[in-house]
Parts: C-alpha cells; structure tokens; sequence
C-alpha cells in the first residue's frame, strides 16, 4: 500500500541528516495521500542509517495504524492534527536543528530581516504559546498540534510554511514531504542568519515591508515570476 508514497517520505527523511537538520533520531517527516486519506510518517525511535521505506508505518487520520510492524513516531498526533488544521499540506517535518531550536526555546518568533527570509516566509516565523500544565499532563503531542493551528487562525500555512514551539523545536510543511523538508532546511538557515543580525546590530529592524512583499510574492501568488518550470 501507498509504495510510491512511502519512497517519497523515505527520501525526505533521510534528507534531515543530509542537510545536518537532525542528531541521531531528533527527527520525522510524514506525507499524505488526501484521497485515502492516508499518510506515511517515520517509525519512532529509529536510527536514520537503518531506516528503510518498509519500515515507514501508514496511519489514518484517526490515529489508527493501518500498515506497519513498528511504532509510528511519537509526534504522529501534532502531524494528525495539522493535517486537520492545513487541508492544503500534503507534508510535515519535525526537527531539534540547532538554530530554529534555540529561538523556539528562547519562546521567540524569527523576525523577517532580509529577502532570503522573505522569499521562503511571509512575515515572522511564529513562535506558539506554551502549552498550560493541564495540556502537557494531557494528550501532550495532540495539544502540540492543536496550538500551532491556534498559532495560525488569520494567517495562511502557505505562506508561512513553519512555525516555532516554544521550548521545544521547529515544525514545518509544504505541498509534499520533500517541499516540507526544504522549508525545514531554509527555516534553520534564516534562523541562523537572524541570530547573527542582532548580534551585530542590537538596534536592527526587520526588512521594509515593501521589500518583503516584492520578494515573496515574486515567487508566490498568481504573479509570481521568478524561477522556471523545467
């Protein structure tokens, strides 16, 4: 079942040790078959150097496990619950990266300094709210789900494909789980690129709004012109 979609998460998950977003098994991507309403997500505890895509586990959005001889990742229920959320995400990525990780742990949103962050982000990265003691004691990775979608009510999962938890890490997604994983990869470099910038202008302001619009939407909306389809 699902054979084509479980290569595809295959090949993004082992893009996060590819791209030094991931230590030993901080880590999972997961991707979605809308129509059956089915997603592929990474089994939990496994080290990337042994995972193989039989080893992925199919889920329903019910959390129910349909193939798979292993555990589902312990963040299957924030991936079920932002799959509800963001009809338009066919991917999702959770990493512990070091630089997205620490403003999520500092409880910060990524402010939009320059175009490399606009190209990728409309605006701040948001950081979430901490979760209340009742919703850590609860169903914790659920709750985690239902706060980032919290996070977003008036703002468009499209445009802002990420978001920061605070005290804990970096979630992001995209139309497909390889898409997921290079907002993931930006997400991390912008998060490194911001650090950088007030550490060298303490008094900096985020890029002139004008600046940021023409920037995203080159690339994004229906006048977008940069790139080509080859």
């Amino acid at each position: 079942m699902l054979d084509e979609l479980k290569q595809q998460v295959y090949e993004a998950n082992m893009e996060l040790p590819a791209k030094g977003l991931v230590t030993y098994t901080w880590g999972n991507v997961s991707g979605i078959d809308r129509e059956r309403g089915l997603f592929v997500i990474k089994p939990s505890g496994v080290d990337y150097e042994k995972l193989t895509p039989d080893m992925l586990v199919v889920m329903d959005l019910n959390g129910e496990k349909v193939e798979g001889d292993l555990n589902p990742s312990s963040d299957t229920p924030t991936h079920i619950e932002l799959y509800k959320a963001f009809p338009e995400v066919g991917g999702i990525v959770h990493t512990h990266s070091p630089w997205a990780t620490s403003w999520a742990q500092a409880g910060r949103s990524i402010p939009c300094y320059g175009t490399t962050h606009a190209d990728y982000f409309f605006g701040d990265i948001p950081c979430a709210r901490s979760l209340t003691a009742d919703e850590i004691n609860g169903e914790y990775e659920k709750n985690t789900g239902i706060v980032i979608a919290e996070t977003f009510e008036g703002k468009n999962p499209i445009y802002v494909p990420g978001v920061l938890c605070t005290n804990h890490g970096p979630f992001s997604w995209g139309a497909d789980a390889a898409e997921a994983v290079h907002n993931a990869v930006v997400m991390e470099e912008v998060a490194k690129m911001a650090y950088r910038c007030e550490h060298l202008k303490k008094d900096i302001e985020e890029a002139p709004q004008v600046l940021q619009d023409k920037h995203f939407f080159r690339k994004h909306g229906e006048n977008a012109y940069y790139g080509n389809d080859l």
